[in-house]
Parts: C-alpha cells; sequence; structure tokens
C-alpha cells in the first residue's frame, strides 16, 4: 500500500551518497512512513496517494546531503579531503577580502584630517581615479583589493560604505569563520554582499553606467559563490586552524597591500596588476610554495591543501579570462594577462596530480553517521 509513498521517499533519499544510502536507506524510509502511515487502511490509501515528501523533510535530507559530500568528521576520505578543501578556499577567499577590508579602512584612517575628513577623502579617490584612467585600466584595476570603482556611480558616500562598511563586513566574516561562529559568519556575508547587488541593479536599470561583465562576474564568483559554499561550515566540520588563519590576516596585508601601495605612492602604477591578474600571482606563488609537500606524497594534509589550490586556481582563471574583454583594445594588456594565466596554470598542474590522488581515496565509510535527517 505504501508503494509510491516510499518510492518518492527513496527518490528524494538518492541525493545522499551511496555509502551512507546503503547503511542507512532503509531506516530512514521506514521512519518516514512511520510519520505518515496510521494503519487505517483508507486513510492509508489517500496519505499514499497523496502525501509525499514535505518541503521540510526534501531540506533536510539536501542539508545532510551537502554535509555528507562535504565532509566532516567520521566521513570517507574523499569526502572529507572535498569538504576541507572547500573550507579552505573559503577562507581564502575570505581572507583576500578581509585584507581589502583591512585596506580600505587603512585608506580612509590616512585620509582622515580632523575637520576637512571629507574633502580630504574626495581628493583622494579623485587622485586614484585619475592615476587608475591614467594606466588605461577597467573598474576591476581601479580598486586592487577590493575591486571597486575608484569612485562608485552614486558619488562619494556609497563609495564610502562600500569600502570601509562593506570591507570591514569582511573582516567580521572572516573572524567568524575562524572562531567557529558559522551561523553569524553567514548572516553577516549575506549582508556584505547585498549592498554591491543593489548598486549593480541600479547601475543596470538607470544605465548610468552600466556594470559591465566584469562587475557581475565578481560579484558572483568573489560573493556568491564564496558565500553558497559556507554551508560546508556545518556541525561535523573540524575547527579551522585559528592561529595560523589569525596570522595570516597581518602578513598578507604587509606582503601584498603594502607594496601594491608603494608602488601606487611612487607613481609606478604602471606595475600594479589588477585584481584578477593578483589573484593568478598569488595562487601561483601559493602552488609553486606548496610543490614539495606535494610532490613528497608523505606530508599531512598536503592532498587536502593540493585540492585547495586547485579550486583557487580555476576561480582566479575563470575570472582571468572574463576580465580579458576589458582589454580588446589593449594588446599589452592580454598579452601580461594572459601570461598570468599561463604561469598559473602551469603552477597548478604541479599540484594538481596530488589533487587527483586525494580525490580518488576512497577508504572505508564509517560505521556510524554522523548525523541523520530531522
Amino acid at each position: 500500500m505504501s508503494g509510491s509513498l516510499e518510492r518518492r521517499y527513496r527518490r528524494v533519499l538518492g541525493l545522499l551518497p551511496g555509502w551512507y544510502r546503503k547503511q542507512w536507506e532503509e531506516d530512514m524510509v521506514a521512519a518516514f512512513l512511520d510519520s505518515w502511515l496510521t494503519g487505517d487502511p483508507e486513510a492509508d490509501a489517500y496519505i499514499t496517494k497523496a502525501a509525499g515528501p514535505s518541503p521540510a523533510e526534501v531540506a533536510s535530507v539536501t542539508a545532510l546531503a551537502v554535509r555528507l559530500y562535504l565532509g566532516g568528521a567520521g566521513a570517507p576520505g574523499r569526502h572529507f579531503a572535498w569538504g576541507q578543501a572547500v573550507r579552505n578556499s573559503v577562507l581564502a577567499v575570505m581572507l583576500v577580502r578581509a585584507v581589502g577590508g583591512l585596506d580600505a579602512f587603512v585608506g580612509a584612517v590616512r585620509a582622515h584630517n580632523f575637520g576637512t575628513w571629507l574633502p580630504v577623502l574626495e581628493k583622494a579617490q579623485a587622485t586614484k581615479a585619475h592615476v587608475v584612467q591614467a594606466a588605461d585600466s577597467s573598474p576591476a584595476v581601479a580598486g586592487h583589493l577590493v575591486n571597486t570603482p575608484a569612485v562608485l556611480p552614486g558619488g562619494i558616500w556609497p563609495t564610502i560604505f562600500y569600502t570601509d562598511a562593506v570591507g570591514c563586513a569582511w573582516i567580521v566574516v572572516f573572524l567568524a569563520l575562524v572562531l567557529g561562529s558559522y551561523r553569524a559568519a553567514r548572516v553577516i556575508a549575506v549582508l556584505a554582499i547585498t549592498p554591491a547587488l543593489v548598486q549593480l541593479l541600479s547601475a543596470q536599470l538607470t544605465g548610468n553606467p552600466a556594470p559591465q561583465l566584469v562587475h557581475w562576474a565578481f560579484w558572483i564568483l568573489f560573493d556568491v559563490v564564496p558565500v553558497v559554499a559556507m554551508i560546508a561550515f556545518h556541525r561535523d566540520a573540524p575547527p579551522a586552524e585559528g592561529r595560523c588563519w589569525l596570522l595570516a590576516v597581518p602578513a598578507s596585508y604587509v606582503l601584498v597591500a603594502v607594496p601594491l601601495l608603494a608602488l601606487l605612492e611612487t607613481g609606478n602604477s604602471a606595475w600594479l596588476p589588477d585584481f584578477s591578474g593578483l589573484c593568478c600571482i598569488l595562487v601561483t606563488l601559493a602552488c609553486l610554495a606548496h610543490t614539495p609537500r606535494a610532490w613528497s606524497r608523505q606530508a599531512p594534509g598536503s592532498g587536502v591543501w593540493s585540492l585547495t589550490l586547485t579550486l583557487l586556481a580555476a576561480v582566479a582563471g575563470l575570472y582571468r579570462v572574463i576580465t580579458l574583454s576589458e582589454y580588446l583594445h589593449n594588446p599589452h594588456r592580454i598579452a601580461v594577462s594572459l601570461a598570468e594565466l599561463l604561469i598559473m596554470l602551469a603552477a597548478a598542474a604541479l599540484v594538481a596530480p596530488d589533487a587527483v590522488r586525494t580525490e580518488t581515496n576512497t577508504p572505508a565509510p564509517p560505521r556510524y553517521p554522523r548525523a541523520m535527517a530531522a
């Protein structure tokens, strides 16, 4: 009598990994059916036809499937490796955004001049815009770490809000992820990406100026995708190495933001990479630094980081290709961009075999589930 209802539940449970279904599918189906069937033949006949997985049950199974595929403690090696790689990738992107927020905050402090703060800030933004235009760059070049135009379409106040308030929000998101406050990090991250969406839609509807493809690509790849990927930070996920990640913020600022600022202040803006170029350079250096561990095959955790760097290289490479459309009339920048892309791909190829070995390594599943559908 429960055949059709059972088929619908088994179809939903098909979202779960095979090793998990093999162990727990029958128990889960029985539990779901018991929650519906009453024992009355007429009522059960109607329930079998009309009832089915409720939206809450489908959402519960979907969330469980995501937690299992992006595994935490107790998950098979393959799913645990993917989970760690996604979590590390999100932390790396949030680190870049946090350093960008710190860079924006320091810039605002430098522009602060008691009583004349706003005029000085306007002058600083105007100077920055002049340097960018002189370098024949696109909006992707204007904000090296924040990736916004020198002055947003709405004027100075939207620029201040985006670069300072939103930039500081990314710092909070990064700290929340490192410290284990995953729910707070997701909420703040959603709030942080909203102003950019409003700005893009407003400019798209008014057409003054219309947002370019690179702006939408940045919002999707570096705002939406990391926020969605934060689902990998679930209750079974192991905590991040807090001390290392926290020390990475000042270290990254000193090693990345300070040299960029020095080039800008000394008038050598022609040497400044755009944001996508900077991402390619950083991923390249990370791959080269990790290559000895990847080739040793004995360093603990090297495979996870190889998979992490492969994911970051894919994102950086995709964004590099998209931003090429900004330089169609600048052969020199196209050549530089392609060189950055090819060098990064060559560096990523050094760690890719280790990532493949990690992805295909699937030990036996755990003896008991770490999470069950509600």
